[in-house]
This record gives structure tokens, C-alpha cells and sequence, in this order.
């Protein structure tokens, strides 16, 4: 995803904002260095021109302090940009900033669009975030080792559909068509050889045991067209979260 060059700056930022952190700061918390940054950009700046502000040392520094281990950075530089980096390091949990560049190299999001899943609270959002850290981190590494992503890595409740344009009010057959013109868009992009069959197909199962969501790897989740605000979005999650809860001591009480 990232060019030769693109990693070289990222690994130049990095080094920088390491020798920040040990040499200048002397591994104080960047907070406490506040003059100290602003008097070093100033210096720069005159130095070698634009490029060198404030805020840019204080990425610099914000990367060498989220990543620490020089071959850890440098294995990640080559897969991400630094926008993409950028966007990271401002993410405090380990284990959710693990999650987004996991799934940004495997799915080969664009800057842009690890944003849109940052803001939009993917990781929230996906059934993983509700499991153990020790499953959680598990699965990420299933993922960085052989590519396979899990059902609860990929699964999402609810789904952001706010890019199809709907409206308050839809019916079904609007939210169906509006899905629909969008995988058409996206076939045509691969050319004559993909063909659009049905709108919808009539699939019979003679097993209705594989309708149990847990043994069959089915999920259900709600859908929503129109972007809400965090703190909206955040209470449904937590509202999710609880009745999870409340669903997993009903099952202990009467195993």
C-alpha cells in the first residue's frame, strides 16, 4: 500500500520524533515539553522552510511514543502511509489501534476511508469488541498470520448505509434498490466477464438447526441510513453490550 518512498518519510518522522522523545524531552511526556516543541520548530523551520510545525514534530513524536520498537514501525511502514499512520497513533487502546491496522491491510482502506471506520466506531461496532481481550487478540493474529478473518471480526451491528442517499422515511424495496444500483456500479467496474443474476434468490435449508446463531455462524443486525451523532451511536452501543450481558447470565443461570 505504501511506496519505498513513503515509508522512507514515515521512517524519517519516526526517527525524529524518537530522538525528540530521548534527547530533548529526555522521555518526558510531550505535555511537559510545550515550549520546548514550539521553540524546536521554530528552529527547524528557519533551518530547512516549511514542513517542520508544531503539530507536525508533535506527530513525529505521538509515533515514536505508540510505537516504540523500531522493527514494529518499520514492518508497518512498508504496508501503511504516513496519513495512514497519522491516524492511528491517536488511537489510546492497543488492542482497537491493532484492530483498525489489521483490518486496514488486509481490506487496503485508504487513508480516507480508516478514518470514516475510526469515526464511525467500527470497532465498536463489530461483535469482536465484546469478546475477551484474550480472544480479541487471537483473532488478530489469525488475521496477521494467515489472513483469515473471523466471523466476529467481520460482522457488524449496526451497519452505517448513510453513502446510499435514503431519506427518514424508506420503504424495504428503496433500501433494496438503493443497495443494489451500488454492487451494480461496483460490477461494471470489473468489466464483461461478471453478470448480475437476481434480485433476490430462494435459498432452502432442510436443517433448521443451522438458524441457531451460534452453532451457525449467523448474525442479524440493525441498518442505518443516515449518519448519527457519536454520543447517539455510543448509547446504542452500550445498549447492545447490555442485553449481551444480560443474554449471557440468562444462559449460565440455567445451564
Amino acid at each position: 500500500m505504501a511506496t519505498s518512498v513513503n515509508a522512507e518519510l514515515s521512517i524519517l518522522y519516526w526517527s525524529i520524533g524518537r530522538r525528540i522523545r530521548t534527547e530533548v524531552l529526555n522521555l518526558e511526556r510531550a505535555e511537559y515539553g510545550d515550549s520546548t516543541i514550539k521553540n524546536l520548530s521554530e528552529q527547524l523551520t528557519r533551518t530547512y522552510g516549511k514542513g517542520w510545525s508544531e503539530k507536525q514534530l508533535r506527530h513525529c513524536l505521538r509515533s515514536a511514543e505508540t510505537f516504540f520498537e523500531e522493527e514494529h514501525f518499520y514492518t508497518l511502514c512498508r504496508q501503511l502511509s504516513w496519513t495512514h499512520i497519522k491516524a492511528l497513533i491517536y488511537i489510546d487502546d492497543e488492542l482497537k489501534r491493532e484492530f483498525y491496522i489489521e483490518l486496514c491491510i488486509h481490506e487496503h482502506w485508504s487513508s480516507r476511508q480508516l478514518l470514516d471506520r475510526i469515526d464511525s466506531q467500527l470497532f465498536e461496532r463489530t461483535a469482536i469488541s465484546r469478546k475477551p481481550e484474550e480472544t480479541i487478540a487471537a483473532d488478530l493474529q489469525a488475521l496477521r498470520q494467515s489472513k483469515t478473518l473471523s466471523p466476529d471480526l467481520s460482522f457488524r451491528d449496526p451497519y452505517m448505509l448513510d453513502f446510499l442517499g435514503l431519506g427518514d422515511k424508506y420503504a424495504e424495496r428503496d433500501l433494496e434498490s438503493a443497495i443494489l444500483s451500488e454492487l451494480q456500479h461496483f460490477i461494471l467496474e470489473f468489466g464483461h466477464d461478471f453478470a448480475f443474476m437476481e434480485r433476490q434468490k430462494r435459498i432452502t435449508i432442510e436443517h433448521i438447526e443451522l438458524l441457531q446463531l451460534n452453532q451457525g455462524k449467523i448474525r442479524v443486525a440493525e441498518y442505518i441510513t443516515k449518519a448519527i451523532p457519536k454520543d447517539e451511536l455510543m448509547a446504542k452501543l452500550h445498549s447492545a453490550i447490555e442485553l449481551a450481558r444480560k443474554k449471557l447470565d440468562y444462559e449460565d443461570e440455567y445451564d
